[in-house]
């Protein structure tokens, strides 16, 4: 190859963050302090990560090493490859996201990385969930900038806002709105799809969730009735029902549409942006939604949603 994928050079540059550290039950648990490059030179693609963790409880025996990461990268944009020797596995983009599956051998765990590149091209929202076998053990997330004169005050909100949960408004109705991408199973782009998640809180605990979607071919609306208990969510109709599990900002959710006969089912994460300590609520959600029919990815749905009272 003579020249990095379109994907790389979305991501060129040494980015810097702070992801916060949650185990199993989505306790903070601390931070791991992040330098991350991926660089092209003669034809190669080399990842290096530096940094440190700072915490992490019962977790910082795995997930604290003594030297910094370094792992070949196949480069394209069909499959990235990650050669090690800290890293093997695959990562597939869908435009500004990519979604990689691989195994640390110094972390000991498997993990499903999923690394969306915002709008503005110079801000990352990141998670790692991390696996032994079948079971999550942790989860790594938070934002990145590239920007070098906007990575002090990332570092300073990322600290404050780390370990903030996953928490919609419960008082006030609204929809978080906005025009998201919609990418095949084959990474070509579909469109853009007109989003809409409206919120009609009936309590404290539990909201009515409309979600519309349409455009590019994609035409659905569905309503779920939402129940909050701590960091976890549930999805209970009457057109999808599911769960969902909150590390901080972000909450990985799993949807099953009621119309059986069409066999839809969703892998989402959205993420809260500007969530903050107090009592209150974000106004920027990143959003990734995996559309499966039956077992099969059929698209990956991705972009920035903003709240509107």
């Amino acid at each position: 190859m003579t020249e990095p994928s379109v994907w790389q050079k979305r991501i060129a540059g040494e980015w810097h963050g702070r992801p916060s550290l949650f185990d199993h039950n989505g306790t903070w648990c601390g931070f791991e302090e992040i330098r991350r490059s991926s660089d092209f030179a003669d034809g190669v693609t080399t990842y290096k990560m530096d940094g440190g963790l700072i915490g992490g409880g019962p977790l910082a025996g795995q997930f604290r090493l003594g030297a910094p990461f370094s792992f070949g990268v196949v480069d394209s944009d069909a499959n990235r490859v990650y050669t090690g020797p800290d890293f093997f596995g695959t990562g597939q983009p869908y435009g500004s996201f990519v979604d990689s599956h691989y195994y640390g051998p110094g972390w000991q765990v498997d993990l499903n990385t999923w690394n969306q590149v915002l709008p503005d091209g110079e801000t990352q929202v990141y998670s790692s969930v991390l696996y032994q076998g079948w079971a999550v053990v942790g989860c790594f997330n938070g934002l990145y900038t590239r920007v070098p004169s906007l990575v002090e005050d990332l570092i300073e909100a990322e600290t404050r806002n780390g370990p903030v949960p996953y928490i919609l408004p419960t008082k006030q109705a609204g929809a978080f709105t906005g025009e998201l991408e919609l990418w095949g199973a084959d990474q070509k782009l579909r469109g853009t799809v007109s989003a809409s998640i409206a919120l009609e809180p009936i309590d404290l605990l539990r909201t009515r969730r409309t979600v519309s979607w349409q455009g590019a071919g994609l035409d659905r609306v569905f309503t779920a009735d939402t129940r909050r208990d701590g960091n976890r969510l549930f999805f209970e109709g009457p057109e999808a029902w599911g769960n969902a599990i909150g590390f901080g900002r972000a909450s990985f959710q799993s949807l099953h549409f009621t119309d059986a006969l069409q066999a839809w089912k969703v892998k989402a994460r959205e993420f809260s942006i500007d969530a903050a300590p107090g009592m209150s609520a974000g106004r920027q959600l990143a959003v990734v939604y995996e559309l499966f029919h039956g077992g099969n990815l059929d698209s990956v749905l991705h972009g920035l949603l903003e709240w509107t009272s």
